[in-house]
């Protein structure tokens, strides 16, 4: 090979080498990765991979240049790539955890494992009603909007955050957050109360679980109260019946928005998510997830309401990431609970806000599939009706429950 020709090909590798060998330890940490959540086990692979493309790269670009230095070259840019890994990938994000908890709030240690966090509006010997909040993972605060009304009116009233949100307990094992396990939680609480039958409210993705639970356990739900609901089942829309409250961002809040996902960590963190996400669990730890979940949230607060709303509350830094994301894959794969609901003969009624981001045809499926089920448009309301117009929701829950035998 003329000698013109080899020194132009080694040229032409240094850069390419450059960057040939860390994808190549990138793409051998996620390949251990996805039979190990340790993450020594799988940081080490990488580094290897990468020391030994640079070396082996470099040494092939010295030959072809005629050098002798591109052996050590090669190991300086392994190290370059290790220092800039330190200090972006591997360096931790806000992790301040939830602090101390509040007054009022208090657990169930319930038989299918899960520690519950809940409070508690005692009333008189009606049916209990069981608050179920959205997200998944994004518990409120405290007792919602209409609990004074329905705890003068007789009914205990209990909010709880669900497994791997808010006060609760989170799981080592994350692939565990599934609908069916929040199912089965809320099931338990039901026979911990020792009620016969109770009365659920769920909002949003809390209205998809009242659902599902209705599918499992008609027999045990009295009434139903579908706020802002998600959808009743993904597949039944051709967008998931979600909407997307983004949309409603101003370019700043996009670019901040853009700007924390793009961070090197949270890339590698998703990259170990689809791979195995008990690994990215070991990555990035439970109270760091959450507070990027909540400053990802706080930037898309405003966009669930209608345009001309007052600024939205921000959720307390206990939303949980994990739950979220596992649930929300696991939702995708659920069998389709209307044929077993289209039996189901439980008063319900749905209440959706006129500026509701998520589609109405997602209300309307609820009021399709549930025999004799009620649906009311809020108008001034969006997604958050309870805190938009909430004299027309306490109106609407406590007059549709009065009138349910």
């Amino acid at each position: 090979m003329p000698i013109w020709l080899r020194r132009t090909l080694g040229a032409i590798l240094i850069p390419v080498s450059v960057l040939v060998a860390p994808a190549a330890a990138v793409a051998a940490a996620l390949l251990v990765a996805s039979v190990t959540a340790a993450v020594a086990v799988f940081v080490a692979a990488g580094a290897v991979v990468l020391l030994a493309g640079c070396v082996g790269l470099g040494r092939c670009c010295g030959r072809l240049l005629g050098v002798r230095w591109g052996a050590r070259s090669g190991a300086a840019v392994a190290i370059a790539w290790t220092v800039l890994a330190a200090f972006t990938v591997f360096q931790p994000g806000p992790h301040p955890g939830a602090g101390p908890t509040p007054d009022g709030v208090q657990f169930w240690q319930l038989p299918t494992g899960s520690r519950i966090a809940y409070v508690h509006s005692p009333g008189g010997s009606r049916t209990p009603v069981l608050f179920l909040h959205g997200g998944p993972g994004t518990p409120g605060e405290g007792l919602p909007e209409a609990a004074a009304s329905l705890s003068a009116a007789g009914h205990p009233v209990y909010a709880y955050d669900q497994l791997g949100a808010g006060r609760s307990a989170r799981l080592a094992d994350v692939t565990g957050y599934t609908v069916a396990r929040h199912v089965a939680d809320l099931e338990a609480i039901r026979v911990v109360l020792g009620a016969d039958r109770i009365v659920l409210i769920g909002q949003s993705w809390g209205a998809s679980l009242a659902a599902q639970y209705l599918a499992a356990h008609p027999q045990r739900v009295a009434a139903v109260v579908f706020t802002s609901p998600g959808p009743i089942w993904p597949g039944a829309h051709p967008d998931g019946g979600i909407g997307d409250p983004w949309q409603r961002m101003t370019p700043a809040q996009r670019a901040a928005r853009d700007a924390l996902v793009a961070r090197p960590r949270v890339l590698a963190q998703a990259l170990l998510q689809q791979v195995n996400p008990d690994a990215a669990h070991a990555f990035v730890g439970d109270d760091e997830a959450d507070e990027l979940m909540h400053r990802i949230a706080a930037l898309g607060k405003d966009g669930t309401g209608c345009p001309d709303s007052p600024p939205a509350a921000v959720h307390g830094n206990h939303q949980g990431f994990y739950v979220n994301q596992l649930t929300v894959d696991d939702f995708a794969r659920v069998a389709d609970p209307r044929p077993a609901l289209r039996d189901v003969r439980v008063p319900a009624l749905i209440v959706r806000g006129d500026c509701d981001f998520v589609p109405a045809a997602t209300a309307e499926e609820y009021r399709r599939t549930l025999p004799g089920a009620i649906l009311v448009n809020v108008p001034g309301a969006g997604h958050a009706v309870a805190r938009n117009q909430p004299d027309r929701y306490r109106d609407l829950v406590t007059g549709f429950l009065e009138e349910t035998p």
